[in-house]
């Protein structure tokens, strides 16, 4: 018994619409679907839009941008005493036990608000010796005092109790709005302005191997501070010549898109065959690099003997790391072959499908700007998010803390006035304790809550993000639709197809679609939730609890990659029936299921192609980049601008080529899986008869012919 032409036997997966001669591609007659959803959505932006307006009044973002001293004063607010002190000075930096710490305000030590930051060992004890013989000593030594302290003959014990001076102060300079020792490393010694030892001001004479320990991983983000400013210095320079390169990946994609409509066959086969022969000179080139060091001294040295290096050429000296490039392109290579040895059909008819995908952008032009919309929504999402986390996060008053260097006193880390203090036991109980700044918060429910509605800010902003991505990938499929479900192409196609599309989704749709986005976000906070549990358990020996967790990560991972492709053929299913999420991703199952040997194998060659072609722009583009940059275009030698390191500038052109070539294939990916699905059920509700008459053009179908025919006759041998 052999399959009805056009349809599929009862019982089989779902049951494949049937023909509808009034069936003219999408729906325009619908009603609103998910409207509890929608309500819901509605409901939760008035929420985001007061959680906004709340942490706004609450928050103060100069908590973020200015160091606070033990006062809860900001170090370099204007208007303020401390407009010309910008700068956070830590009377004892021993005491501090990381830069977590520092950073966070932390530190049980003094901490006030300097307008530089000292260039010299000292300590109080040499200060008053030399203070009788030179006043100047004590002018420059109060500076980092206490404002107001001008006794520099008060006893030293009593100093150092009431903590008006610091004990000592050792050469530093800012970091983060804060002063660091000037940690400079000479022939593989640690040293401090030349020193390797420094007087603590309590009579010891101690290491800067202690003060590297006070501010653990300190030297290294100072260096990477350093290496942030060459970066800085590299954009300033070369920034016009980076928007030249992007500007020509952009029209490099779009000629490359139109070229496609006329030439997709003969194009995307070019492409193909490029990337090999690409590829292989790759091979090649690597080969003859790795020949020719191969036994050169100083050659054989691995990667991780010289570790991260800032001059990349230093890496290319190194026959290891041609090597890892050499097997890397050949196992790139091998994959690239045994595709279109295994899956040339296959790949003949995702080259059709491309074809066809190149004439509906060809008809619908409109749809390559598109993306522009996606990337304003998104970029008004994260600001929003953003900036109601800053303000969350800087909500709170001053709260105070008793600190005191006695090791038993009771009262240390609690919660105190500062202008009651002086008055309190607390002086009398724990000689020298201060009511200093310790961090903002409170104590009423809004307070308490902070860290939940952080929580919530980021739920809903994943939400609004993956609803204006759903939202863009049903108005695309709408478009698209409405091209491939016209009979005369393109007499039969409506007017302004895109316009009509998004008004649908937002009108009829936007509870399906906010559903979906619903469903996705979830399973992505809890990716992030697992991700932030695994950065807490990195340093936990409990092999079981690091299974587990890496088996949840894993799990939630295919979990949201599946969501993502049911949303995305639940949301075509949308834009052509009308019908709500459920129903709309059960059929869109079914129908895959139905056809589980062209999506599994069609979808991702489609994806591998388009993939390639994203890899040769971005690629050509970087080439060209790098030729520049590298100064080994004669004729614009002298136009290249002087760069500390020439592949910063290098990279960001073949990074954003890349992400300007991925939002041009994004429509053309899109355009492709709703021909597809379209394709699908075309192939279930007409049998090419004059009575049903299929919609896809003849190319395609005799493709498609050819292969079922070659199928069969495998299946039957």
């Amino acid at each position: 018994m052999t399959r009805p032409k056009g349809g599929y036997y009862k019982g089989e997966l779902g049951e494949p619409h049937k023909f509808d001669p009034t069936f003219r591609g999408p729906v325009h007659k619908r009603g609103c679907t998910d409207v509890l959803c929608c309500v819901i959505f509605v409901i939760v932006i008035l929420g985001y839009i007061v959680l906004g307006t709340v942490a706004w009044m609450h928050g103060d973002p100069r908590k973020v941008v200015y160091p606070t001293d033990s006062y809860g004063q900001f170090c370099g607010q204007q208007e303020t005493p401390n407009a010309n002190k910008a700068i956070l000075f830590y009377f004892n930096i021993l005491q501090c036990a990381n830069p977590s710490v520092l950073i966070n305000l932390q530190c049980p030590t003094t901490q006030l608000c300097v307008s530089k930051c000292p260039d010299r060992f000292a300590t109080y004890i040499d200060m008053q010796y030399s203070y009788r013989r030179n006043k100047g000593s004590w002018e420059y030594y109060k500076q980092f005092c206490k404002p107001g302290f001008n006794n520099p003959d008060k006893p030293i014990s009593q100093v150092l109790r009431d903590e008006d001076c610091p004990s000592m102060i050792v050469p530093s300079r800012p970091f983060l709005q804060r002063c660091f020792p000037d940690f400079i490393t000479r022939n593989g010694t640690l040293t401090v302005a030349n020193q390797t030892s420094f007087k603590d001001g309590h009579g010891k004479i101690r290491s800067v191997v202690d003060l590297r320990d006070a501010a653990n991983g300190i030297t290294s983000l100072l260096d990477a501070k350093e290496v942030g400013t060459k970066i800085f210095e590299d954009y300033a320079s070369s920034w016009f010549w980076i928007l030249i390169g992007l500007v020509i990946s952009m029209l490099v994609s779009l000629v490359f898109i139109l070229l496609l409509r006329f030439t997709a066959g003969v194009l995307f086969w070019l492409v193909i065959f490029g990337v090999i022969a690409a590829v292989g000179y790759g091979i090649w080139h690597c080969y003859w690099e790795y020949s020719s060091l191969k036994g050169k001294p100083d050659s054989d040295v691995t990667i991780s003997d010289i570790g991260f290096q800032t001059d990349f050429r230093v890496y290319l000296q190194l026959s290891q790391t041609w090597l890892i490039f050499m097997t890397s392109l050949a196992v790139i290579e091998a994959i690239i072959i045994l595709v279109l040895i295994f899956l040339r059909n296959r790949v003949r008819i995702a080259i059709a499908l491309l074809k066809e995908g190149s004439k509906a952008i060809g008809c619908i032009m409109s749809t390559l700007f598109y993306p522009i919309i996606t990337f304003l929504l998104l970029a008004l999402c994260i600001a929003y998010w953003a900036v109601t986390a800053v303000f969350l996060a800087s909500s709170g008053e001053a709260v105070y803390k008793v600190m005191s260097t006695l090791p038993d006193c009771k009262y240390t880390n609690l919660t105190c006035d500062p202008e009651t203090f002086s008055q309190s036991n607390v002086t009398k109980l724990c000689p020298g304790s201060q009511c200093t700044f310790a961090f903002y918060g409170g104590e009423s429910l809004y307070h308490r809550y902070i860290f939940v509605l952080q929580l919530c800010n980021l739920l809903v902003f994943l939400w609004l993000v993956n609803f204006t991505i759903a939202l863009g990938q049903c108005t695309l499929a709408g478009a698209f639709a409405a091209y491939y479900w016209a009979l005369r192409k393109p007499a039969d196609i409506p007017p302004c197809p895109l316009a009509s599309s998004f008004g649908r989704a937002l009108r009829y749709h936007t509870g399906s679609l906010a559903f979906g986005a619903l469903i996705l976000s979830i399973v992505q906070f809890i990716r992030i939730i697992l991700e932030y549990l695994d950065h807490k358990l990195k340093g936990a020996h409990n092999a079981f609890t690091r299974f587990l967790l890496c088996c949840l990560k894993c799990c939630f991972w295919c979990l949201e990659h599946f969501i993502k492709f049911m949303n995305r053929n639940a949301y075509i299913m949308i834009s052509i029936y009308g019908k709500n999420f459920c129903t709309s991703a059960r059929d869109a199952f079914f129908l895959l299921m139905r056809n589980v040997m062209r999506v599994a194998v069609l979808d991702k060659v489609t994806d591998f192609l388009l993939f390639l072609g994203k890899l040769l722009i971005s690629g050509s583009v970087g080439v060209l980049a790098f030729f520049f940059f590298t100064r080994q275009i004669p004729v614009i030698q002298e136009e290249v601008p002087s760069l500390n390191y020439y592949w910063v500038p290098l990279l960001t052109v073949i990074f954003g080529s890349y992400m300007i070539a991925h939002g041009f294939f994004n429509v053309y990916a899109m355009c492709v899986d709703t021909l597809f699905l379209c394709f699908c059920e075309d192939l279930e509700r007409n049998d090419g008869s004059p009575s049903k008459p299929y919609y896809m053009p003849p190319g395609l179908h005799r493709i498609l012919n050819k292969s079922e025919q070659a199928g069969k006759k495998y299946a039957v041998s």
